[in-house]
């Protein structure tokens, strides 16, 4: 039985750095998340619910240094143009989806990714920090026979001469190319390979004590190694506290209060 836990933002030594944001963008039914689950979980659900918005914890510990990654599965009908403006702005790392049966889907992609630029743009003015944003589109639902609506060279022309892009055609269902196009994201932000879920041992909430940098109490685990835990009760930043984030960091010039997103919900 897992030990249910209650810990206090103090308990774990988290530096700012170590601190990010993922955001997944798209149409409905691409398969957001899907992707999420297969991240999280490493499962897939048949059943399609539609996303308002979820919002999930991870916390890693990879050779001795502790990592928050917070996932913003956004909506894809987006009722609140403002709420996706702020998920955007507070984005650090993005991932893209569309189906690639369905073009509707694949211009929406097209105009996220010109949103994203011209948004982060906004904030680079006050912050003076680079634009480039770490950013990875998904050709999804690659598996079966499916019509294609989607060719090849209209991918490339979107992706073409943007180093801070890279493109995968994947099958969340099949779990086709998911891990490789995790591990790319991370290498692309500069974070370590091993958040891909493939690359590190999945432990449970009782053994949070391998968050603790400066030791790690639990004998069973080795502070050289790659661990993953799923934060069980996680909630999202209220919309006051993102906002706050972002003034401090544009009145600060990139130096925001990023601490205030390293915390346990």
């Amino acid at each position: 039985m897992i030990k249910k836990i209650s810990p206090s933002e103090n308990d774990f030594d988290i530096p700012a750095k170590n601190c990010y944001r993922m955001v997944i963008l798209g149409s409905t039914k691409v398969g957001k998340t899907a992707i999420v689950s297969r991240f999280l979980n490493e499962r897939f659900d048949d059943q399609y619910t539609p996303t308002i918005e979820d919002f999930h914890r991870k916390f890693y510990s990879i050779r001795g240094e502790v990592y928050q990654l917070d996932i913003l599965d956004t909506s894809g009908n987006h009722p609140f143009p403002a709420m996706r403006r702020l998920s955007i702005l507070t984005g650090d790392i993005f991932i893209l989806v569309f189906s690639l049966d369905s073009k509707g889907s694949f211009e929406e992609v097209q105009r996220l990714k010109q949103q994203i630029f011209e948004t982060k743009s906004c904030l680079k003015n006050k912050t003076k920090e680079n634009v480039d944003v770490p950013l990875v589109i998904c050709g999804n639902k690659g598996d079966g026979d499916f019509y294609r609506e989607v060719q090849p060279e209209e991918i490339e022309q979107l992706i073409a001469g943007d180093s801070s892009c890279a493109y995968f055609e994947i099958s969340a269902k099949r779990n086709t190319n998911v891990d490789k196009m995790f591990q790319t994201l991370f290498s692309m932000s500069k974070l370590p390979s091993e958040m891909s879920p493939d690359l590190h041992r999945k432990v449970s909430v009782q053994y949070c004590d391998i968050l603790h940098r400066k030791s790690i109490k639990n004998k069973k685990l080795k502070d050289d190694g790659a661990y993953g835990i799923v934060a069980p009760f996680a909630r999202r930043p209220s919309v006051h506290s993102d906002l706050m984030y972002i003034k401090e960091k544009a009145i600060g010039g990139g130096q925001g209060k990023d601490k205030e997103r390293c915390v346990i919900c």
